[in-house]
């Protein structure tokens, strides 16, 4: 039996690397065609030499995209099946029972172990392949302190979330599962409405639009739709990167519109009105809580199987803990490790809901404000971003929660 979970979860381990590296090869495969012959379609959103740079940058990624997974994947069996997990868990042994503090302990050190190997990564992510294309914004100092706040963050936050579920798990039974799952889902709701008035700030400054006059058509276009929304801020993204980007946080009176330095620097009023509209027609449309509850679902569903998972020793002894000998710890950790080889598989279902509210949105944007202006802010945030124009459609149905350029400018078109 133990046997036969440790092969099947080595091919589900195997099964995503291969379907990962099939994907980016395939992606730049369909880059390098698209640079010998450049439609003309093309040129109408970038000159020559931006389009050769789009490409550079969409092939750099992809080559790191192969190395980071091919490392990932050599870190998780090395996590797995080194012995280190079960190590680690007798630190926290107290030879008293099961302890929630101690179970807590071990699932927060272990993850914060865990996370250290992936740290080269994402520095050379951010210090050479986005620097060698001139989006890294950010120095080392302030990459260390975003790393350490984010740890301090995540002890306040999730240390006490944590020892609430194994509290639950050892006094409420076999049911425990229902309560975790309330308790997680006030959590999540809660977060909503600190996240930009307590976290957010953290890491960024907001300030209120400073352009009058752009403040007030924004406003105008808020009322306009029927969106209520407490301020406009600007974030100064451009501190770390020279992406942007558009969004709201928070809902009910807590509502606020939050816009990137660099969105504001790149676009015209009539194109920001146009975003801005797109991102209002998330809100109107119910993406939000559609979104919101599809989480639920999944998040109660994984509960139950983590709760079915808690009373199968083999789940733990295939690791090398003893199932007698262990508390909640081990299953939760190994559940958090191995659940993203079930759901990366669910990423295209996940990809299609989420194509389809981009669409809903561009559709709101283009009826308040014309598709024109959408189409143009559109095209030259693909621009400034290097985007991708021609992704293979197996890899963009795989991964992208947006539609491309091109469709999205088919569509927008249709409306008029």
């Amino acid at each position: 039996m133990e046997q036969t979970i440790v092969i099947l979860i080595l091919i589900l381990i195997f099964a995503r690397l291969i379907w990962e590296s099939v994907l980016s090869l395939l992606n730049m495969s369909q880059a390098k065609r698209s640079r010998e012959s450049t439609p003309e379609q093309i040129l109408e959103v970038m000159d020559n030499k931006t389009y050769e740079k789009s490409v550079k940058y969409t092939l750099a990624k992809e080559k790191f995209s192969l190395f980071s997974g091919l490392y990932e994947t050599l870190v998780l069996l090395v996590v797995l099946f080194s012995g280190f997990l079960p190590w680690l868990y007798s630190f926290f042994d107290s030879g008293e029972g099961f302890p929630v503090l101690w179970e807590s302990m071990f699932l927060v050190s272990a993850m914060i172990i865990i996370s250290l190997p992936g740290l080269p990564a994402e520095y050379y992510s951010q210090f050479r392949l986005e620097e060698r294309f001139g989006f890294n914004k950010a120095n080392f100092k302030l990459w260390i302190s975003d790393k350490l706040k984010g740890l301090i963050i995540g002890l306040i936050l999730g240390l006490p979330l944590i020892s609430l579920i194994i509290f639950l798990i050892n006094r409420l039974g076999d049911f425990w599962w229902i309560w975790a799952f309330c308790a997680l889902f006030v959590f999540q709701l809660v977060l909503m409405v600190l996240y930009p008035m307590l976290i957010l700030p953290w890491f960024n400054k907001l300030t209120p639009l400073p352009d009058e006059d752009l403040r007030e058509r924004l406003m105008k276009l808020a009322d306009r739709t029927g969106f209520k929304a407490r301020a406009i801020q600007v974030m100064d993204g451009s501190k770390r990167s020279g992406h942007s980007n558009a969004f709201f946080t928070g809902f009910g009176r807590f509502r606020r519109i939050v816009l990137f330095d660099t969105l504001v620097e790149q676009l015209s009023p009539e194109e920001l009105e146009a975003v801005l509209a797109h991102e209002i027609g998330h809100y109107k449309k119910g993406h939000v809580p559609k979104m919101l509850a599809l989480s639920a679902i999944m998040g109660l569903v994984g509960l139950w199987i983590l709760a079915w998972l808690l009373n199968a020793p083999w789940f733990i002894q295939v690791f090398g803990f003893y199932y007698d000998q262990s508390g909640p710890g081990p299953a939760l950790l190994l559940f958090a490790l191995l659940s993203g080889l079930f759901t990366f598989w669910l990423s295209p279902l996940f990809g299609l809901l989420s194509r389809k509210h981009e669409y809903e949105s561009d559709r709101f944007a283009g009826h308040y404000t014309g598709s024109k202006p959408m189409i143009n802010a559109l095209r030259k945030l693909s621009e400034k971003n290097l985007s991708n124009l021609t992704p293979h459609p197996v890899y963009s149905g795989f991964y992208y929660s947006h539609p491309t350029l091109f469709e999205r400018e088919k569509a927008l078109k249709s409306q008029v």
